[in-house]
Parts: C-alpha cells; structure tokens; sequence
C-alpha cells in the first residue's frame, strides 16, 4: 500500500504550522495559496481524517494532524541529514572515520584535535578504538580503523603512511612495598625472575601476536589494556615495565616505585599510520597536523613541533 503521506505533504504541513496560515505557508513554499489548500484537503481526503480545525478563525490542527506532524519532522530532518551527507561524501569528507589509538597512549592528546575538527566538519562521525602492541596493525590491515595513532614498530606490510611521532620510554615499576625494593640496585635477572610479570594481552585477531618487554622464566598475569597493568603493578601483584609518562600519578602518590635494572629496556618507537589508498579529507586533516607534532615521553601530549 502506497501512504498519501508524501514527502511534499509534510513540507506543507511544518510550513502551515510554523508560519500559522495557509497563505504565509504558500509565500514560503513558492506557491499560491489555493495549490497549498489542494495539498492538505487531498491528504485529509485520503486518509480520512480532519487535520485542521476549521470551525476557528484560524485553522488549528487537530490532535491527529498534530501527531501526524510531529512523526513527519522526524522523518523532514533525516531527510535532511542524508542530503547533507550525501553531499559531504561527494565533497571528499568521510561520514565516518574510525581512529585507533594504542594502548601505551591515552586519548587525551588526541582530544583537542577532534575538538578543532569538528568545528570545520562537525558531520563526519568520529569513532574511537584502543588495541593493544600488534592489534593497532592487526586493525588497519583488516580495514577496522582508517588511522593509527601510537603504532609500535613497523608495518605488517606495504600500502601504509607511515610518520614517527617519537619514543616513548618504559621503566620497570614495583609496588612501592615489593621486596623487590630491597634488593641491590640495579636488579639483576636473576632476581626478578623469582615474581611474577603483568603483561598485556595482544588484540591482534588475525596478524602474529607481538610481545613487548617481557621478562622470561617468570610466571605471567595477563590483563588487557595498560591501565589494568598498571592497577594491578600498584597492587603488588606482578612486576613490569610501564610507559613513563601513564604512571607521574602513581609515582607522586608514592604507589610505585621505579628501579633500574642492569640491562634497561630501550625506547620503543611508536608512529601514526594510515592507508595511502584512502584520499579521504576527513583522514587528510588529521595527518597533515600529526605530521606537524611530536610524542612528549614525559608527560604523554602531542607537541606542536
């Protein structure tokens, strides 16, 4: 069944409603009133029902023309939306745009640059995921994400942009209280292979599994993002490397402790990816302004460089 109410019935009735006639409706619509009156008696006729009160001076819907109305806005705006859309896709601007951050970093520093973003395209929807050492790769390969901030190492293969933003530094971190503390310093193997390792689990679904800073010989707790490496290092459970600037918090309060050991790990160099087939404006953007910052290994921010 084919519904008489169309998309130009509903432009005549917000019309009518807004400008409280049928002859100001007419002057907005570009028509003449009586054209206006055919539209609305034809779709009182067709459904029949009253939509107007007519019994008044001026006509007033009725409670049917008044729900009728309000579930036809809905339907105007969406209309409008998928225009606007439709013409943001043919301009070069995504609808989506999917960004992945790595779990070494927070979504903090990445915060100003979606704010600005949307000042100059507040439609394309923005939607964040966090993954974890090889899983970012793993999401950018399988055409989960668009973008990568924070990648580690280098990519599964060719096809990706690739930009250093810099090194982030890990120290091995203890409970403030684990004997671990009272031993010489700085800590050899030997001594830390007697307790356990917090390590966080690889998202990768289809790409090898990566591992970062283990400690081998030593019983392992698997847990899944930093942050829940970190709550479980401050509780004295495990023992672990940790990015520096993801615990200035635990450090200050005094709930970890960080000890040099006799081979210290290396900086781990992490870098914003992306696919260089995709000619996105939305994608575009962001890495022209990522290619103009570097990590802060202190504090975690993206500085202007």
């Amino acid at each position: 069944m084919i519904s008489p109410i169309t998309f130009d019935a509903l432009r005549t009735l917000d019309a009518i409603e807004r400008r409280h006639s049928f002859a100001a409706a007419a002057e907005e619509l570009y028509r003449v009133p009586s054209a206006v009156s055919y539209t609305i008696n034809k779709l009182e006729e067709e459904l029949g029902v009253a939509l107007f009160d007519r019994s008044r001076r001026r006509a007033k819907l009725t409670a049917v023309g008044r729900m009728i109305l309000e579930q036809g806005r809905h339907i105007l705006k969406a209309t409008d939306e998928m225009t606007v859309l439709a013409r943001q896709a043919a301009d070069g601007w995504e609808m989506e745009l999917r960004i992945c951050i790595d779990s070494v970093l927070t979504c903090d520093p990445v915060y100003d640059l979606i704010e600005a973003f949307q000042k100059i395209q507040p439609r394309t929807e923005i939607r964040l995921i966090e993954e974890v050492l090889g899983g970012s790769w793993d999401a950018l390969n399988d055409g989960r994400c668009d973008l990568v901030i924070g990648a580690e190492g280098m990519p599964p293969s060719q096809g990706f942009g690739l930009h250093s933003l810099g090194k982030v530094v890990f120290e091995f971190a203890v409970a403030a209280d684990h004997p671990l503390t009272e031993f010489a310093m700085p800590l050899l193997p030997k001594a830390i292979q007697e307790y356990p390792t917090v390590i966080v689990a690889d998202s990768s679904r289809h790409l090898s599994q990566r591992s970062s800073g283990l400690l081998d010989g030593r019983s392992r707790i698997i847990v899944p993002t930093i942050e829940r490496k970190i709550e479980a290092q401050c509780k004295g459970l495990g023992v672990g490397f940790l990015p520096r600037h993801r615990i200035a918090r635990e450090l200050a309060e005094g709930r970890l402790k960080i000890l040099p050991l006799d081979v210290p790990r290396p900086p781990t160099e992490i870098s914003v990816a992306w696919p260089r087939g995709n000619t996105g404006k939305g994608l575009n953007w962001f890495v022209e302004r990522l290619k103009a910052m570097r990590f802060d290994p202190e504090h975690g921010g993206l500085l202007q460089i």
